[in-house]
């Protein structure tokens, strides 16, 4: 019984709906977690979601930033919003979605703040913020619901690129705000204390360079390849076996208008 959930920060729900259309129709993953949709609830584009069959939406939105939106072909329950470092600021949205063959996962859906560029919390807010959030986070336990047959997966933009492969240049980034060694060990630290298992790496060896984001900046981002992963899918131990499948769909990146993220699906068996 397979289950597919995919992540992307598609960078304004409304500017880049063709383009999540068109992944819907082509790739049709089960659940689709949205980041940075940049618009309120009221005027997040619902319907057009609707007609594709994702009848079940959790949104948690505001005016021009921000903003993570659940969409699913299955049913959602139990939809929570959590805030975080005592700001409003719609990052995180999570539902219960009911699984082939009974089985109930919780999906949480992060997007951690981006921190600036100066990589000092002393004199950079942006940056203090980012690593409080990240601090807040250790809460929350992968089988904090296991208890009750609640299973787990954690999705997002964390804006941290962890490993040394994350990165198109360790050495050059060291001191680049996402792959500074207070990040990369407060998010590593935060995954396993909470017990989640990071399924990118689970499927593609640490060896391996893997890239979920390139930058505007690039006037030829393919050629450069000067990527990060940024983009993350975390779960539960007890499902972490079932992992059939990681597709981190790099072409999305050279689509009309595209997002600097592209889509990462990870596919589950369940027996």
């Amino acid at each position: 019984m397979a289950f597919s959930v995919t992540t992307w920060n598609i960078n304004s729900v409304r500017l880049r709906l063709p383009l999540v259309q068109h992944f819907l129709e082509t790739e049709a993953p089960d659940v689709l977690c949205l980041q940075e949709t940049k618009c309120p609830n009221d005027a997040f584009p619902t319907s057009a979601f609707r007609k594709l069959g994702y009848e079940h939406i959790a949104i948690h939105g505001q005016k021009g930033y921000h903003g993570v939106a659940i969409l699913s072909r299955l049913p959602l329950s139990d939809d929570q919003r959590q805030s975080y470092c005592g700001i409003a600021d719609s990052r995180h949205v999570s539902a219960v979605v009911e699984a082939p063959g009974g089985r109930r996962i919780r999906i949480h859906n992060f997007y951690v703040p981006a921190g600036g560029d100066e990589p000092d919390r002393e004199i950079n807010p942006k940056f203090a913020h980012k690593l409080d959030f990240i601090e807040e986070m250790r809460a929350l336990h992968a089988e904090a619901e296991l208890g009750n047959g609640i299973s787990s997966i954690l999705v997002g933009d964390l804006n941290i690129a962890p490993l040394e492969t994350d990165v198109w240049s360790h050495k050059q980034l060291l001191k680049v705000v996402s792959h500074t060694p207070v990040e990369t060990e407060n998010l590593t630290s935060m995954q396993q204390g909470g017990a989640w298992v990071d399924l990118i790496r689970q499927h593609i060896p640490p060896e391996e360079k893997i890239f979920t984001w390139w930058s505007y900046r690039a006037r030829d981002w393919a050629a450069a390849d000067r990527g990060r992963r940024l983009d993350h899918v975390w779960s539960s131990a007890d499902i972490a076996p079932a992992l059939s499948k990681i597709e981190v769909l790099r072409e999305a990146r050279g689509w009309e208008r595209p997002s600097d993220h592209v889509p990462v699906t990870a596919q589950f068996e369940f027996g």
